[in-house]
């Protein structure tokens, strides 16, 4: 399963559309079932909005059966784009609703905003008709409590679902979810539902993607960054690694950031990278789902990439 890290960017090239590319393993399940919604429907918005409910429903750090926040409570973030018009929809903090995916979808489709958050969030959603579910499982509920009498907060950690797609009219779509940081504050809320953050996309450029500690990608605009170096030419792979050499160099602080990005661009091309030393990605397109392995800025020069290299001191 998968492929080593550093490989040819000129390699990362879907053989046919839709392409679908998200984060980690989990999203493999996620991109199979977009991939099947979309071959009934044609319509890359079902399809990312359905591939991301298999990461809702059955993910452990995303979705109701997240881990909650420092009041014990689960706060949803999630984002959507559409490539044709530059539409975009999310919802932030967002409590009790099954799949704020969908919600993120509805306020781009229904309403004049981009952004509902919180209690706000929750009314519309309510009002629209989405499935509530527990604030919090019991599951989560006990490692909580364990953790308000072991202030262990710093051991527990979080996963995000980003998921890109291009159509084979060239049409591209993105979507995004997350319980957020582990046992975070009430209220805080990280770069999956930042329009720009943790999804951007661009209908003449491409679509990119973030998962990671949100505020070392939303201080830098990473996603947005990752398509503005597509725009200048250069393969998605090398935009996410170049959009992290700079986000390391702007921080300054010479530490591991934890940020990772996926990418796809109008001519079928992805990739991925991370700041760490390994992030696997899944791929999937007609005849062909795989878990692969970004390149790692730890590892790989933001040189031409042509493989694993030394990184430049």
């Amino acid at each position: 399963m998968g492929q080593s890290i550093g490989m040819r960017a000129e390699e990362l090239r879907a053989e046919k559309a839709p392409l679908f590319v998200s984060t980690w393993p989990f999203g493999k399940p996620a991109n199979e079932e977009a991939l099947r919604v979309f071959e009934k429907s044609k319509n890359p918005l079902d399809a990312i909005e359905q591939g991301i409910w298999i990461a809702e429903t059955d993910n452990a750090s995303v979705g109701l059966s997240g881990i909650p926040n420092a009041a014990g409570v689960v706060q949803l973030d999630s984002c959507i784009m559409y490539g044709p018009g530059h539409k975009a929809g999310s919802v932030a903090a967002l409590e009790g609703i099954v799949h704020p995916i969908s919600v993120a979808r509805r306020v781009m489709e229904k309403t004049p905003h981009v952004l509902l958050v919180g209690a706000g969030a929750r009314e519309f959603a309510l009002k629209e008709g989405f499935k509530e579910g527990k604030l919090v499982t019991e599951k989560q509920h006990e490692a909580w409590v364990k953790w308000k009498e072991q202030k262990a907060a710093e051991k527990k950690g979080h996963d995000t679902i980003a998921m890109v797609t291009l159509a084979p009219d060239g049409t591209l779509a993105g979507g995004c979810s997350t319980s957020g940081l582990a046992y975070k504050m009430n209220g805080r809320v990280g770069d999956s539902p930042i329009i720009g953050s943790g999804l951007y996309v661009d209908n003449e450029i491409g679509a990119a993607g973030a998962t990671g500690v949100g505020e070392n990608v939303m201080r830098f605009c990473g996603s947005f960054m990752v398509v503005e170096y597509m725009r200048q030419g250069l393969h998605p792979q090398e935009a996410c690694l170049r959009t992290i050499e700079r986000i390391e160099k702007l921080d300054g602080r010479g530490i591991d950031l934890a940020i990772n990005f996926i990418a796809i661009d109008k001519k079928g091309r992805y990739g991925a990278a991370g700041s760490g030393k390994d992030f696997p990605y899944s791929v999937t397109y007609p005849g062909y789902s795989e878990v692969l392995h970004g390149a790692s800025f730890s590892t790989v020069s933001t040189g031409p990439i042509g493989g694993n290299q030394p990184k430049q001191k």
